[in-house]
């Protein structure tokens, strides 16, 4: 869905509530999975909004999911973070869950670095490690551009050809690489959940050419293709799926992982925003 009258009373809500703290356009949007909210420590400068101070703007039930915007600076740059998201199993629909992305992009941002935890679903990748996401596959059975099409968004078939950017990518891995940080890179695949998989559905995605899997960002991404951002997505392996070795993945063992792996995670983004290029638009790079 849509939800364009919704997302115009949020941002205007929130750049109230930012004031002056709010450039013209922030240098990038994130928006930070679980376990990875420990970003905003590093930060500078901070202002924070929580979301129930924002009108129809959802909160998440998830505990370990902060709920706040927060702008401040990390890396140099001006950044307007996302603490905690919603999930579609916790009852939201895909206009709630792209709520975020909306309103970011509506304060300006155009380049979004996306990050989740995910179980992987590569053997040869390592719990506590990183991927950075070349491409997704959306299996969660919805689309947040579903419903009449809101033009100042963006078309009504947006293309999807190259969801992630390439030159963020590279960037990413250029940065771990000087950092000393193992970076993969595979296709992310988003279900619904909130189960973890079966290990005949981990069999099934690693025959579709998926590498990790995930309950989240798969329509965050969409959002944001649609309405022109440029997209860097960052997953934290915090878990083998089912069916992978030996593992019997639960959360108390993703929210460990997470933590535990989230330094590394924090000094690769903010190697990116010190090297980040400005974004001159679609078929501008």
């Amino acid at each position: 869905m849509q939800n364009w009258e919704e997302v115009q009373l949020a941002v205007a809500a929130l750049r109230q509530r930012l004031g002056a703290a709010l450039p013209s356009r922030p240098d990038a949007a994130i928006i930070l999975g679980t376990g990875l909210s420990g970003l905003v420590e590093r930060m500078e400068d901070t202002v924070s909004v929580p979301y129930a101070d924002l009108p129809g703007f959802p909160v998440s039930t998830v505990a370990s999911h902060a709920g706040a915007f927060v702008l401040g600076r990390l890396g140099g740059r001006t950044v307007l973070v996302q603490q905690g998201r919603c999930h579609l199993y916790e009852g939201f629909g895909s206009d709630k869950v792209c709520m975020g992305v909306r309103v970011m992009a509506g304060l300006g941002a155009d380049t979004l670095i996306l990050t989740n935890a995910a179980g992987a679903l590569d053997p040869q990748f390592d719990a506590g490690g990183l991927m950075c996401i070349s491409d997704q596959i959306n299996f969660t059975g919805v689309s947040p551009l579903s419903g009449p099409n809101h033009e100042a968004w963006g078309e009504r078939f947006p293309d999807m050809s190259a969801i992630y950017d390439a030159g963020l990518r590279d960037l990413a891995c250029r940065c771990a690489l000087e950092l000393g940080i193992r970076l993969e890179r595979g296709v992310y695949i988003g279900v619904r959940g909130p189960q973890m998989e079966s290990p005949a559905e981990t069999r099934m995605f690693r025959q579709w050419g998926a590498d990790a899997v995930g309950m989240s960002s798969v329509l965050e991404v969409i959002a944001a293709r649609h309405v022109g951002m440029r997209v860097l997505g960052v997953s934290l392996i915090s878990n083998m799926a089912c069916g992978v070795g030996d593992a019997d993945p639960c959360n108390d063992e993703v929210f460990e992982v997470a933590f535990r792996s989230a330094g590394n995670f924090a000094r690769m983004v903010e190697g990116v925003l010190e090297q980040l290029p400005p974004f001159e638009g679609e078929g501008g790079e």
